[in-house]
Formats: C-alpha cells, structure tokens, sequence
C-alpha cells in the first residue's frame, strides 16, 4: 500500500472530463458500522432500512472520502462510542472507508504512460480515507511483473545469433560476438525457467564482454547492440515502481477524484424575501444550517432564472432628490423605466420556472410569478385547478420541497457539483405518493449526469423494476448496522424482514398499480427469473424488436406453487389471465399441466401457460437462465464462482441446462452457494446484458422474440366496460 496522502495536496486540478465511476465501496468501524462488507453501487442506488437502521451511517464515511464542501471528520460524533478513548489516544491512522472506482479510458491512458504499466493494470482505482483525514491510494489490478519467463530472452538471444551467422562481413568479430551470445545463452539456461531482474543484468554484462568498439559501425556491431538494448529493456520493465508507491500516479488518480456531495436539509423557500437580508446572507459565512439552506436556494433561484438580488433591489429604489425637491420629469420617467425593467425580469423569469418546473413536477399544472415591492421578493403559485395566485409558503410542503429540490440540484450538479456523486439523506419525505413516484424519475435524469445513492423507508421511491439496484439497511444481532442486497423477507421477526418492508410494499404497489393501470402481467417463478426477463425486455425493446403496447411488467411468484397464489389476484381484473413462465424441471412442468387443466385456464387459454422448454426444445430441464447466451452465462459464472482445482469456463456445457452444472461444479470444488445465489447471478448477468447488448447473438435474440410476442400484441389491451356502455348508448 502506498504512502498517505492528505487531502490538501490533492485537491487541486480536477481532470474537467474525467469521471470515476464508483463500483462499490466498505465501510468499517464508523459510528454504528462495524464492517458494511462490499457494497456494490449502480448509477442509481438506494439504501433502505427502518428509521434508526443506521442508513446515514452509511452515506456519511462517503461524502469524508472527498467531500464537496464541509466534510470534516468529527471525532465526538464519527468514532465508534465504545472506541472513542482509543481512537482518540492513538488509532486516528485507522482507514474507515474505502471505494473502488471504475475508470475511464483517458484517465487509464495517463496512468499507463505516467508508470509504464499496460492500460488494463487501471481499470481500477482503490481510495481510502483514515480518521486523520488522509488518503490511501492502490491500484487493485497493478502487478508490475518482478520476473519474465526465460523464453522471452532465448527468443532474443537466438534471433540475434541467427543473424551474426548470417552476416560474414568481418569473421573475427563475429566469432567474438557469437561467443559472447553462447555465454549468455548457456547462462540463462542455467538460472531457471523464470529470471529476476539481477539474472537478466548478468546477462546483459556477459553480453558486455563482447568486444564491439573496434568496429562500432559495423553491422555485426549494431545488431549486437540492439540485442543488449533489447535484453537490457526486458530487466527494466521488472524494475518499475509499483504504482502504489508511485506518489505521481496516486496524486493523478487523487486530481480525478470525484467529489462527493451530501444533502440533507434542502432549503425551503419562504414566499416572502427580504433582499437586503438575501443579499447579506449571500455574502455571510457561518449561517446556521437552516439559513444556510434557504441561502443556498435562492442563489441558485435568482442563477437559474437570471436575476441577481442587488439588481432587482436597485431597480426598485424611489427617485431621492435633495433637499425635499420635488423629482423633474426626466428623474420621474428614469425611475418608471427602471419599475417597468424590473417587471420585465421578474415575469420573464417566472415563465422560465414555470416551464422547466413542469417536465418534472407532474402533480399538477403550476405557473410562477415573481413580484418585488421596494426591498420586498414575493412568489406567488396558481395552477389551473386553483387559478388565485397563493403565496409559495401557503402552499403544501411537498411542493415547496420539491421546488427547491428541483433548483439546487439541477443547478448545482451542473455546475459546481459537475461529475459529483450525490449522497441524499431520506429525499421527499413530505411529498405525496404519486410525487415521491416523480422524484425517483427525476433521479433517474439526475443520473445521466451525477451518479446518485439515496436513503429512504418509503416505497414510493423504489421501482420495482430496478429492484437490483436496492440495499437493505438493518441492525444485526450485535447492534451494528448491517446492509445486504438480498431483499428475501427472510422471517417476520428478523431485522432483515423490517428493512425489505419497504421492497415488498412497493412491489405490492406495482401489482396494484399494474391492476389499475392495465398493463401485461406476466408471472414467473421467482426473484431471479423477474431479473432476467425484465433484462431481456430492455433489450429487445432497445433493438425494435418488440414494441409492447402496454408495459410488460413481470411478477415473481415465490416458486412454482405460487403461481397459484398470484393467478386469481390478476385474473380476478382481467378479461384474460395472466401470461405464466415456468421452468422446465419436473416442478414446473407439473404445475404448468396443472394449471393449463385448471378452471382459469382451460379452453381458451392455455396457450398463456409456458415452459421453457418449449422455446429450447435441446436443453432438458431447462430453466429461464437458460435463455441467456451461454458464452455470457458461464462468463459471468466463472468470475462469481472460482474453483481451486479448475475453471468453470473451461468444464461448463452448452447443451445442459446451466444451473445444475453450476451446482455440481460448486459442490466439486467445495463453493458454497449462500440461499438465494441464484438472484446474486441473476443481478450480475443482468448488468451485463444491458451494458453489452451487442454480445447478444442472433439466435438468442430469436428465442427471445418468440416467447415476448404473446407479451405485447394488441390483443392484450384490456376493454374498458364503463366505455363501451356509453358508446352502445350514443348508438
């Protein structure tokens, strides 16, 4: 590991466009985190868990890696209370978090010239902070070689020898460089089949013997000399400094950082403003928190719409004339033309709010107006429903948050927060259901430009199709914070199942809402099914090779029996059952038999029940793994499950249903696969299906189309029977 680095020296010259993606990072021995493990990070992530879990213990350690602004370790609050006397007394150097990120090609170019090492020895970066506030730079996947095959020097030695034998141009030369080559050769055999840096300077020096000054310019001479370089090359690549001592390459890596952004208090706008005080507090430092917020959101307000505070305070100003006299003509119209400039700014900027508010704020059709009466800023909020203008603090307190929401973060994460990661502390908290919905979109578009982890207890904010990208934040039996991505409820009494509440809820509000709404529910047996069908949707949508007319929305069923459960649940809405994927183990196709003779689906339906099997008629007990690319299944396998003995890339079949051959291979080479391993794989072969779409071959795409098309023809648009009456009644 290399040498500390204090934050400081660090900070200056952030590379302008280049990001580091965080990967995953750990938290250990800070506040109530004992040891978080690996905590793997999407461009969206949201950390769930119970009030008092421990969720903000988690996000903290992240905004002190690099934060923003403020940040500072604080000893009282930050270390762990049963250790405090400790930490305090001497443990400060102990590292209490650390990230891997992922980085991009410029920055890995940079590195690679800078030390010498090939480009993919930086596709990671490891940064870690201690209690004394300085950095630990590695590169994970750094391995300057210490030793080179003995082979890659006989290739150079019998090269060169070929050509002295072929160039006769001075005999006696020849012989004497010949010579020295043969010693050379008869000494690298000696030392092995692998040499270290000192073996190949020996033989670089039993090469120097060779005496070459009397004829410099001869060929035999130059060609001798190029071996030497060549040789000598070879011993000074095993020399290189590792990168983890490099201070150069740990200060670029430290320079390209990104910075880390916490929020947790986002200033509510008051509908009044005094612009004096605005105009104070914008210069004023050491403002309380509540204040600091609130200053915070009008200088992003008045950037925004273009308007500054001393502008519109000065525009308003009365004509003073001295003495008492009265104002002349010309003073009198100056002073209108300036009321008239400044009602010009302010509804020219309430326009501009009111039309970037309503791509996001889709819970009614709100307009903005801005008013200033002498040293006064009012906002004042209509919509169509209630045209009377209100002052913005009469309004509900969801609107007022997301208003200010919406200003500093679209302001502030394109500016001074640019390629920042945002950390935000328990968002939306007062907004309504259907707002919270909103506002996990808006994450969704804040994350094309700052990656993004969140807190929260609400099911509102997570959508229950992108389930990967959750954690559940719990207290262990120890009393740590604990955090997992396994969102199985687990026991009702565990502090698991309190923490994945939130999931289970919201997975209930999409059936739900998929009720109401009327789109195509599909059921499938369980979590990891749900991941890589809704994996495959993306990507045929993306390649136009299905257009659904409704969204397709996939539901896990707890194993084949249920299905049973969840069919009456839909078909009880429904002019048609739903659509049911199962396996095609033996389970599965009993149950499928079963419910294809069953009531619901007998006669007219029983097409809507299928095996996977039927789309891969080669494969026996085929399962829903199974219709991913074999090649991307056993990749993403091999990595996640490494054998001491072989590679499961190198025994795994192609024409055997996977899971099983994954099974055998754990319990060959002494794996043990953890409950619910088959959604950690699903997860991970999900993520690599949508970011290397193009890896997808023909056939698989093929098989792909054919079990979606049932999905999202017209034929499962739902009548709607309050319509039809009243279109029989017009007739």
């Amino acid at each position: 590991m290399g040498d500390s680095d204090r934050s400081p020296v660090s900070q200056s010259g952030k590379g302008k466009n280049t990001m580091l993606k965080l990967k995953k990072y750990q938290v250990t021995g800070f506040r109530s985190v004992k040891d978080s493990g690996w905590i793997e990070t999407d461009n969206v992530t949201a950390l769930i868990g119970v009030n008092e879990s421990g969720k903000t213990n988690l996000i903290m350690p992240l905004w002190k890696l690099n934060p923003a602004n403020e940040g500072k370790v604080v000893p009282l609050t930050d270390y762990p209370r049963g250790e405090y006397s400790d930490l305090r007394q001497q443990d400060k150097g102990r590292v209490f978090v650390r990230a891997q990120f992922e980085s991009d090609a410029e920055f890995v170019k940079e590195l690679s010239k800078l030390t010498g090492l090939p480009a993919e020895s930086f596709k990671t970066v490891e940064m870690a902070r201690r209690f004394d506030e300085q950095w630990q730079i590695t590169f994970p996947d750094a391995a300057p070689p210490r030793v080179i095959q003995r082979s890659e020097i006989d290739v150079l030695l019998a090269g060169a020898k070929r050509d002295l034998e072929a160039d006769s141009s001075n005999d006696i030369l020849r012989a004497s460089l010949l010579a020295a080559i043969v010693a050379a050769v008869n000494l690298a055999l000696s030392s092995g089949d692998q040499l270290s840096r000192a073996q190949i300077e020996e033989v670089v020096e039993k090469l120097g013997e060779a005496p070459t000054e009397g004829s410099p310019e001869s060929t035999l001479a130059i060609r001798f000399k190029t071996l030497v370089a060549a040789v000598s090359t070879a011993a000074e690549r095993l020399g290189l400094v590792h990168p983890n001592d490099n201070k150069a390459a740990r200060q670029l890596a430290l320079k390209h950082l990104p910075k880390f952004v916490y929020y947790s208090n986002y200033g509510n706008l008051d509908s009044e403003i005094y612009l004096p005080h605005v105009i104070e507090n914008l210069k004023r430092e050491g403002l309380g928190s509540k204040e600091e917020a609130k200053a915070r959101t009008l200088r992003v307000l008045f950037e925004f719409v273009g308007l500054k505070a001393e502008e519109i305070l000065d525009l308003g100003k009365p004509v003073l004339v001295a003495g008492g006299a009265k104002p002349t003509d010309d003073q009198i119209a100056a002073a209108a033309q300036r009321t008239k400039e400044r009602s010009v700014l302010l509804q020219s900027a309430g326009a501009k709010l009111t039309k970037e508010f309503r791509n996001w704020w889709k819970q009614g059709d709100y307009r903005f107006r801005f008013e200033a009466d002498g040293d006064h800023f009012r906002i004042w909020v209509s919509d169509d429903k209630r045209p009377e203008e209100v002052e913005l603090e009469s309004r509900s307190t969801g609107l007022q948050w997301f208003l200010s929401f919406f200003l500093v973060f679209l302001v502030e994460s394109a500016n001074a927060h640019e390629d920042s990661i945002l950390l935000l502390d328990e968002p939306g908290l007062s907004l309504h259901p259907l707002g919270q919905k909103d506002l996990s979109a808006f994450f969704d578009g804040l994350a094309d430009t700052n990656q993004l982890l969140f807190t929260t207890h609400s099911p509102f904010l997570i959508d229950p199709d992108r389930l990967d990208r959750v954690r559940a934040v719990y207290v262990d039996p120890t009393g740590a914070t604990a955090i997992s991505a396994d969102l199985r409820a687990g026991k009702a009494a565990s502090p698991e199942f309190k923490s994945v509440y939130a999931v289970h809820s919201a997975l209930g509000l999409s059936v739900s809402d998929a009720l109401l709404q009327g789109c195509t529910n599909v059921i499938v047996e369980g979590p990891s099914d749900q991941l890589y069908m809704t994996g495959i949707k993306t990507i045929l949508i993306a390649l136009g090779k299905i257009k659904p007319q409704r969204e397709l929305l996939f539901f896990p069923g707890g194993g084949a029996k249920g299905v049973n459960a969840f069919v009456p649940i839909f078909t009880g809405k429904a002019e048609a059952p739903p659509h049911v994927v199962l396996d095609s183990d033996r389970q599965g196709l009993d149950f499928a038999k079963k419910l294809r003779e069953g009531a619901i689906y007998a006669g007219n339906h029983t097409e809507r029940v299928r095996n996977i099997g039927d789309l891969l008629p080669g494969v026996a007990n085929a399962e829903v793994e199974d219709l991913i690319p074999h090649a991307m299944m056993v990749e993403v396998a091999g990595r996640l499950y490494r054998g001491t003995d072989d590679d499961f890339r190198d025994v795994a079949k192609p024409s055997e249903a996977i899971v099983p051959q994954i099974e055998q291979y754990a319990t060959a080479n002494g794996i043990e696969l953890e409950i619910g391993w088959k959604v950690d794989l699903a997860r991970a072969v999900k993520q690599r299906l949508i970011k290397t779409p193009d890896e997808c071959p023909a056939d698989s795409v093929e098989v792909w189309v054919k079990l979606f098309e049932p999905f999202s023809g017209s034929d499962e648009v739902r009548k709607d029977p309050v319509k039809e009456r009243k279109q029989k009644g017009r007739a």
